[in-house]
């Protein structure tokens, strides 16, 4: 097999063969196939597209490329939630402590900052001192002692991804449907969670920028996860604007923290409540919707989740301090305000545009190598709905350095539209599958 006619079979459009895929796979993982001849057929594939069976494959081939976990001594399920992507989505550092609280083990691999979205991992990694690299033995070992345990994707587990999912990101390969269902579903078939929740998010924000694309992306998903004791739920839910009121690492676990204290913007509310139901459910609980709304509400009244999340952070290595004490956090040195020329509501907010904002201060990756700055990124003080009055603050640049800042607050302020008549606020969530 030659992996210069797999490229080139593709490149015209023609079906990949499970072998085909698999020598791919196996041969990128192991080194033998370069990143110029990988490159090339992720392009390939992300230009015409996968049928469902070499979906399939391709899921397959990256989920067995390295070990795969079995989480059924821990419990009958174990539930895992993923986003698709977004701009300012904080919300596994949110409902991932929820959840445990309460009783549902969760146990979750997540990625770095892919294209204008933010990664979980980068967030995680603001908390100083806090491991993400943990070995499989002790991401196990966390789950069955706290019930909790948010790690990065070790080598050992779907290595293929890993490889792939970087490579993407730095040739703009990322909106494609296939490499995004492969590589979310290898994920979360070698990670040995049985009780899936996917956040699947359309939008400027979004990799997918129509919800009749988002759709198409839940089925592809859902189709693979197919099997035995296996469930899973696609919440569909709008990324046209960031979601809650900060983009940047540092500034998105603040406001994280601050969540499970009970103080949750309005958009962010909506997804949190709705995910964390959605995955009650597939724990199979049978109380109602209001009834499990009551009981996510009462763990963060009485500070059980928040002090979940400070467990699982001292587990992993991480100075506790820094939760109770969100002011210890490094913060960037130049924080400068966008003051509004206009007067009026607010009609839109571009996700997109304040999500490559925040890569161009250093909060996101060009190159798969790049090194973030975790300090860097927008706070937001105007939203979609919201009034504004000429001269009022729009949002906060936190910054490194003062170069271009003119610049990008001009870029910011090109983010927002504006209405003379009043804008009513809109649903974030468009349907659960």
């Amino acid at each position: 097999m030659n992996i210069i006619e797999i490229i080139e079979q593709k490149r015209q459009g023609r079906e990949l063969t499970g072998e085909q895929i698999e020598y791919f796979i196996q041969g990128y993982t192991k080194g033998e196939i370069p990143d110029y001849q990988a490159a090339a057929l992720l392009m390939a594939i992300c230009l015409n597209g996968m049928n469902q069976e070499e979906i399939l494959a391709m899921t397959m081939a990256m989920a067995n490329s390295g070990e795969t976990l079995d989480l059924s001594d821990i419990s009958d399920y174990v539930v895992d939630k993923h986003s698709t992507g977004g701009v300012g989505d904080k919300v596994t550092l949110i409902i991932s402590p929820i959840i445990a609280s309460l009783g549902v083990p969760i146990a979750k691999m997540s990625g770095r900052g892919l294209g204008i979205t933010g990664g979980t991992v980068d967030k995680l990694q603001s908390i100083p001192a806090y491991r993400t690299d943990i070995s499989i033995e002790e991401f196990k070992n966390n789950v069955k002692e706290i019930g909790i345990s948010l790690i990065s994707q070790t080598f050992d587990l779907a290595p293929a991804d890993k490889k792939i999912y970087a490579l993407r990101d730095s040739i703009s390969a990322v909106d494609s449907i296939p490499l995004i269902a492969s590589s979310i579903m290898s994920k979360k078939m070698a990670a040995g969670a049985n009780r899936i929740v996917l956040d699947v998010t359309y939008g400027s924000g979004a990799f997918m920028k129509n919800v009749s694309q988002a759709k198409k992306l839940a089925k592809a998903m859902k189709e693979i996860w197919q099997g035995k004791d296996k469930k899973i739920c696609c919440v569909i839910s709008k990324m046209e604007q960031p979601l809650g009121y900060s983009v940047g690492n540092t500034l998105e676990l603040i406001e994280a923290v601050q969540a499970l204290h009970g103080q949750m913007a309005e958009d962010l509310k909506e997804v949190v409540i709705t995910m964390c139901i959605q995955m009650l459910k597939l724990a199979d609980r049978k109380e109602s919707d209001a009834q499990l709304e009551n009981e996510i509400w009462e763990v963060i009244h009485t500070g059980k989740a928040f002090h979940k999340f400070v467990e699982l952070a001292q587990k992993q290595g991480a100075d506790a301090a820094y939760l109770y004490d969100l002011n210890r956090l490094e913060k960037a040195p130049i924080i400068v305000p966008v003051l509004s020329d206009e007067k009026g509501w607010v009609k839109a907010l571009s996700a997109e545009k304040i999500g490559k904002i925040s890569i161009e201060l250093g909060a996101g990756r060009k190159n798969k190598e790049d090194e973030i700055d975790r300090r860097v990124g927008i706070l937001l003080n105007k939203k979609m709905g919201d009034f504004v009055e000429n001269g009022e603050c729009l949002a906060y640049i936190h910054a490194s350095t003062a170069e271009k800042i003119d610049e990008l607050v001009e870029k910011v302020k090109s983010a927002y539209a504006f209405s003379s008549k009043e804008v009513a606020k809109e649903n974030v969530i468009y349907t659960i599958l």
